[in-house]
Parts: structure tokens; C-alpha cells; sequence
């Protein structure tokens, strides 16, 4: 487990009132999910999920819906890979929480996972306690544990990104998670009857995240800026 300290050092950043209120539900996903019971487990966590969510800025994706966002509307393939079937379900469906969970599939499975209906109240996954739970889930059950327990970041890196997306960036928090965590660290008992993981490897990765997220915000200031300055015009023309 990690304390306010620790995460301030780790995701300066992050504002105090926001760290009191997802710190709690932090550490409780990483307890229920085998990644508080070592430094490195809880370091190359902590450091993931800094970068995909922006120093957890990020918890639900801002639509637009720009041209990559429409690609989770039916009828598409990356839609129908998602399980949306619906219209509106790349908007219903979209990214939340700090590991940017995406499609009626996903939301079905950690739903089913969580014992709550994300289907039917997609927006629950956007809620720092199940948000967080989606994230230790999603982790555990790809094998990241054992990848942390190996050292191999750029594994974890690639199952989580499908490539090497924002590696740098990954890195530095890893560097700075290992660096606070390595004096004053507190490993969380193992749980009764954990199990190891059994993933292997072909897990759909994440399609969203901090550079996906990142390409929307300019998209959509870009088209904004472009209607600002057009509005003149328009005006004089009328």
C-alpha cells in the first residue's frame, strides 16, 4: 500500500482533495487484487496508471466525438470488436477510470467480474470505487503481476498499450513509484486463496489511454478554435 506521502511524491500533480479521495480506493483495489503485496508490484501499478490517466486527471473520457471516437460507433469493426452494438454505444461505453476501460464488452466482463450492472449504468465505472476495482481486475487478470515480479515494464507496457506508447513517460514514473516506495514501503498480506494469473498474453490492450485521450482534446480545441475563428466571417457575409 502506498500512503498521501508517497503519492504525492509519486504524481505531484495531483491535487490534495483528490488524493484523499482516490487514495483509499487505490490501495483497496490493489489489496483485492494480489498488487499491494510488493514494492515492485505496487510501483510498476501505480506508475501505469499514472501515465494512462494523466496523473488520474483523467477518470472519464471527454467526448466529442472526434473522427478516432466515432470509429466505437456501429455499424465499424473496431466497434463491433468492443461488443457495441447499439447506436450510441461508442459514447454510452466510452473510456473511464484510471485504466480508460472502452466498450460494451469490457464494461459486461468487469461488471460480471465486480457483481454490478455496468451495462445498464455505464457511468458506475467512472466511480472512484469500482474505477479503481476495474483497473487491480484488469491488471491481475492479465498476468501483470507476474510481469511486475519479473521486472519486465515494457511487457506490462505492451499488454496494457498493445506497443510502446508513452514508454518514456512509463518509465519515469516507474523510476520515481521504485525510488518512493524503496524506504517506508507496508506489503499488504497476501489474500487468502489468491491465484496466480493465467493470461496468456492475448488479451485485447487497452484503446484509450493517455495518448488516445491526449489526440481528442486537441481534436476537439482544434475544431473549436477553427469554429471561433470562421464565426466572424459568417456573421459579416450575413
Amino acid at each position: 500500500m502506498i500512503d498521501d506521502a508517497q503519492l504525492q511524491k509519486i504524481m505531484p500533480a495531483l491535487a490534495a482533495a483528490k488524493r484523499q479521495l482516490y487514495l483509499p480506493h487505490l490501495n483497496a483495489a490493489m489489496r483485492a487484487s494480489g498488487i499491494g503485496t510488493t514494492m515492485l508490484r505496487t510501483a510498476a501499478f501505480v506508475a501505469q496508471l499514472a501515465h494512462e490517466s494523466g496523473e488520474f486527471r483523467w477518470l472519464e473520457e471527454v467526448w466529442g466525438p472526434t473522427p478516432t471516437q466515432a470509429r466505437y460507433e456501429p455499424p465499424n469493426p473496431l466497434a463491433q470488436r468492443l461488443g457495441n452494438t447499439d447506436p450510441g454505444d461508442g459514447k454510452r461505453f466510452k473510456g473511464r477510470g484510471p485504466i480508460q476501460i472502452t466498450g460494451r464488452f469490457n464494461y459486461a466482463k468487469y461488471g460480471r467480474m465486480l457483481g454490478r450492472d455496468l451495462v445498464a449504468e455505464p457511468a458506475l465505472a467512472a466511480a472512484p470505487e469500482l474505477a479503481f476495482a476495474i483497473a487491480g481486475l484488469f491488471w491481475q487478470t492479465n498476468g501483470l503481476n507476474e510481469l511486475a515480479d519479473a521486472g519486465d515494464f515494457m511487457k506490462i507496457t505492451r499488454r496494457i498499450n498493445g506497443g510502446a506508447n508513452g514508454l518514456a513517460d512509463r518509465q519515469m514514473y516507474y523510476a520515481r513509484a521504485k525510488a518512493v516506495l524503496s524506504t517506508g514501503f507496508v506489503a499488504e498480506p497476501a489474500a487468502r486463496g489468491e491465484t496466480r494469473s493465467r493470461s496468456d498474453g492475448s488479451a485485447e490492450p487497452l484503446t484509450r489511454g493517455y495518448e488516445a485521450i491526449s489526440r481528442s482534446e486537441r481534436a476537439m480545441k482544434a475544431a473549436a478554435a477553427r469554429t471561433a475563428k470562421s464565426a466572424p466571417l459568417r456573421r459579416a457575409k450575413a
